[in-house]
This record gives C-alpha cells, structure tokens and sequence, in this order.
C-alpha cells in the first residue's frame, strides 16, 4: 500500500542537509511506523512493559542498512507481521546495554543523532552514554516535514476513517433521547465503530451534557448520568483504519432547542465555515485559526471558545502543525487537519462540531461528509 523505501529515501535526504548520522525511533511511535511499516500495540491506560523494554527501536542512517533492536517478548507477542531481517533479539538475561551499544556503535562515529521526542528517558540515558560528545536533536522535526503532507494513497485511508464515524453518528443519532445514559451512547459509538473495522478508538471517545440544567464543562467527559431534555449532547470520537485516524464531533438536542442555542449553533458553524474557506496552500495556519475564531468572538461568544482550532492529524491523533494562533507554518497541498471550533459556557450552553480537512491546490475539502444541519431529538 505504502512505499516505505522511498520515505526513508526523503528521510536520509532531510539528515544529510542537517547534518544528522544518525536518527533512533522507538517501537512505540508512529514514526516507526511510517517509515517501515510496522504496527504500534493500542495504547493501554496502564503501562504494558517487558525486561529490557527500553531497547525497543530502530537505528535509521543515510550511509548503512537500518537496524531494529528488541526485546525477545516483542519479538514473540507484539510483533504480528513478523519482524524486520537482522533484528537484533535482547534476551531477557542478556547485557541489553551492551547488546545495544554494540548495535549503536556500528554506525561509526556519531556526531549528531535524532532522538524521537517520544523516546523514553532511560533509553536516552544509554544513548548519551554511549554517543557523550554527540549532539541530540528532536527528531520528530524531521520525519514531521514528511509526516504532514499526506499521500493520495494516505488521504484515501484518513476518508476511509472519516466516513466511518460519519456513519456511526448517522445510526447513533436517533438514540440521543430523554433517558438513554452518556454511558450507553459512547458504549454504542465505540462498538459500531469496532464492528465497522476500525481498530480501536483513535482516543477516548467522549459523550457529555451541557447546558442550563448541569453546570458541567466540557473537561468533564465521562459519565453514566441519564440524558434529560433541554441541553446539548456533544459527541467526540474517531477511528483507525489501517493506522490512519479520524477525529469527528457533532452536537445533538434534546428537545425544543432554545433561541440561545439556536443562535450559538448557527455561530459555531458559521465558524466552521470561514476557517475552511480560509483555507489555502501558503495560508498560515494561525491564519486559518483566526477566520474561525473572529465569526465567535465577533458573535460575542469569544470568551468560551477555549481552545485551538484544531490540529493536524494523521498516524497520531494530534499532529503538528497547530491549527492555533501561535502556529505561522504555511499550509501544503496534502495537510490534513481539524476544524473544530465550539462555545462550552457551563450552565449555559455547549456546541460544537468538528472535521477533518485536506488542503487541495483550490483549497480546503472536508473529509467527513456528516450534515452539520441542527438536529434535534
């Protein structure tokens, strides 16, 4: 599906211009993923750790043949599609430091290494033992550049995502009632989304209450409270299709809707619509933040949108750039990010809406297809 090489190839292009002989990414990032092909485990809200766990990477340079280094229960139960040849096995009784070492030093002489901003700080430790006159730079600056600008190939998963969950809220929708619990409706999301092929949540999926009868804030997004009428449903969730992911909101009534909320849900995707058309190769991304935040606050609503516009999106959830105001990266053909404005005023009143977004020679384009037409139940 992916051409693999040729992202390693763009990569040793980008060391060689800063200068970098070497870059370490561990097992656990989507960078590994992007540039060889192998598959993250689903993050757990615990920590899932194995002896010698730290050594868990792969040793990327311009100049010799990657090297992988594992522990042997990687290699035995976390590795579904086989392990890349030459992968250095570190046994549980093994001298892992020196099993790596030796791995590390086969490069030659290193004068300046990436580490990926992920690695953990034990590994970093053995690295600047063993480079302590190298230079460390973050390397997710680098495999970032490559990252941010989507393939077809890539945008085609990521609209595979995207439709998805469109297609979840579509047959969740109805269920937004008097009675039905917060519990029960993000249970349904997660179980649709798991049946439809996604392979887990992109994050934890969310489904909350706002409005004049809670004085509940959107940081609250766990619950098995029972829905009651007169406020505002908001739903955040996304899925995973071969790696890629998808991060989609809406906002669901229950009842009449009031004036207020009336109001508000037009501004909010009034919103939506400016920073989209705003969107354009060369625009900066704080820019873009910018046209959907002025609809708000030009709304008198300013002070409860709280946060960012949104965020690039891809093998992460989060990416960079920023959607935000302190982000002036120019958008590129092929960024892919979110456009999720809201206003969450507690004990008043909570909208929002959110959806990816591709950035084409003409423009932006929505990935997902959803309606943002006020619904009401």
């Amino acid at each position: 599906m992916f051409n693999y090489e040729e992202r390693r190839k763009k990569l040793y292009a980008l060391m060689e211009k800063e200068s970098v002989d070497l870059i370490f990414l561990p097992k656990h990032s989507a960078d590994l993923d992007y540039l060889l092909g192998t598959e993250r485990r689903v993050v757990t809200f615990g920590n899932v750790a194995y002896t010698h766990h730290w050594v868990a990477g792969a040793f990327l340079s311009p100049k010799s043949e990657l090297k992988i280094v594992l522990p042997r229960m990687i290699v035995e139960f976390d590795s579904p599609n086989g392990v890349h040849p030459g992968t250095v096995t570190v046994n549980e009784t093994d001298d892992a430091h020196a099993k790596f070492k030796m791995v590390a030093e086969s490069f030659g002489k290193v004068k300046k290494i990436a580490v990926s901003a992920r690695t953990w700080s034990e590994t970093l430790i053995h690295i600047m033992q063993i480079f302590p006159e190298a230079t460390i730079v973050n390397a997710e600056e680098l495999v970032n550049k490559l990252r941010r600008i989507k393939s077809k190939e890539e945008i085609e998963q990521m609209s595979k995502a995207c439709l998805l969950v469109d297609e979840v809220l579509a047959n969740v929708e109805n269920r937004v009632t008097v009675g039905v619990s917060e519990l029960d409706l993000k249970t349904e999301v997660n179980f649709q989304m798991n049946e439809k092929g996604s392979k887990t949540e992109s994050f934890d999926t969310a489904v909350w209450s706002m409005g004049p009868k809670n004085n509940r804030d959107a940081s609250d997004r766990r619950s098995s409270n029972p829905i009651v009428g007169g406020m505002g449903v908001s739903f955040d969730f996304g899925s995973v299709v071969n790696g890629y992911c998808s991060d989609f909101g809406r906002t669901i009534f229950v009842g009449d809707p009031s004036g207020e909320y009336q109001k508000v849900y037009e501004l909010v995707m009034a919103a939506q619509a400016a920073g989209i058309a705003s969107v354009k190769p060369g625009v900066l991304a704080s820019q873009v933040h910018k046209a959907t935040r002025d609809v708000i606050v030009e709304g008198g609503y300013g002070d409860w949108f709280r946060h960012r516009t949104g965020h690039c999106i891809g093998l992460d959830v989060h990416e960079f750039p920023y959607i935000s105001e302190e982000d002036h990266t120019p958008l590129e053909v092929g960024m892919t990010f979110t456009i999720e404005p809201s206003v969450f005023w507690p004990g008043k009143v909570g909208v929002r809406v959110e959806d990816v977004i591709v950035v084409e020679e003409n423009g932006g384009r929505k990935l997902n297809k959803h309606s943002t037409d006020l619904v009401a139940n």
